[in-house]
């Protein structure tokens, strides 16, 4: 069976403190993008339980590190009987870049075992099950707008509707470390800013550009000063808002669709345009 996990890109995302557990907690929203991998699963009569075989983006580290066989090796804690498999995975989504395509990877994998072997995991189940895997691993067993409270495990459905707009990746091809960043940034209290990010967005696309702000950008725009500047190229280039996603690296700019129907990104990096 072969599915496609999508990315996500965060529309604001504030961090309002440090957790006893040595996590944060967030406020953000996680909007589902359609810019995907490839996964394929396929029962086997392998010796091991599971091989891992990738193409497309090169992906560092052992193939057991992967978070697609963990989640495999999750599941078959639970499930002994959970036949042996092999899984490929195209990677086409920039690692290390905020937009989520291991955690989508993961999520999809859950869901994928989920449906081939009947183990009729509920969503809730899955959520708990992607939740130890990561902090956005969750939002994609969804995979729909939402609030993300938490470490960004707690899910609110949201009514989001960006259809009027295109959406441009840039990709600096910078690895940027989620840990590096939590530690730059300077931690921000929700209630001093009298407003959530989930009011925000309410506002008109045309009002963010002085409303929504991802704590991220500053610090990481500091270290690679590249960022902001793709940030103002696509502002000058007519985007309504431009915001760097997550942890970074990536900046996104969302374009009126009829005021750019032939959008062209001149930029010297990595970019997808995305209809949304």
């Amino acid at each position: 069976m072969l599915v496609f996990p999508g990315c996500k890109i965060n529309l604001g995302l504030r961090i309002i403190n440090k957790r006893a557990d040595g996590y944060h907690n967030l406020d953000t929203i996680f909007y589902p993008v359609s810019f995907t991998d490839a996964l394929e699963i396929i029962s086997s009569q392998n010796t091991g339980p599971v091989i891992f075989t990738n193409s497309g983006l090169t992906i560092d580290g052992a193939s057991n590190d992967n978070l697609c066989v963990k989640a495999y090796w999750l599941l078959k804690k639970d499930f002994p009987a959970l036949p042996s498999i092999k899984m490929h995975l195209h990677k086409c989504i920039p690692m290390g870049a905020g937009l989520g395509g291991g955690s989508a990877d993961a999520a999809f994998a859950l869901h994928l075992l989920n449906s081939m072997f009947s183990l009729q995991l509920s969503s809730a189940r899955l959520i708990n099950y992607a939740a130890q895997l990561g902090s956005d691993c969750p939002f994609f067993i969804l995979n729909k707008p939402c609030v993300a409270k938490g470490r960004g495990e707690i899910l609110h459905p949201v009514t989001v509707d960006l259809s009027g707009y295109t959406l441009a990746l840039v990709n600096p091809g910078i690895h940027a470390n989620t840990k590096e960043a939590f530690e730059s940034v300077r931690l921000n209290n929700i209630a001093s800013s009298g407003v959530t990010v989930a009011e925000i967005i309410q506002q008109p696309v045309l009002a963010w550009r002085s409303l929504l702000v991802n704590d991220f950008e500053i610090p990481v725009s500091k270290r690679w000063p590249v960022i902001r500047e793709i940030k103002d190229r696509l502002y000058k280039m007519g985007a309504v808002y431009a915001a760097m996603t997550g942890s970074g690296s990536t900046v996104f700019g969302l374009f009126d669709k009829q005021a750019h129907a032939e959008l062209n990104i001149d930029l010297p990096f990595f970019v997808r345009l995305v209809a949304l």
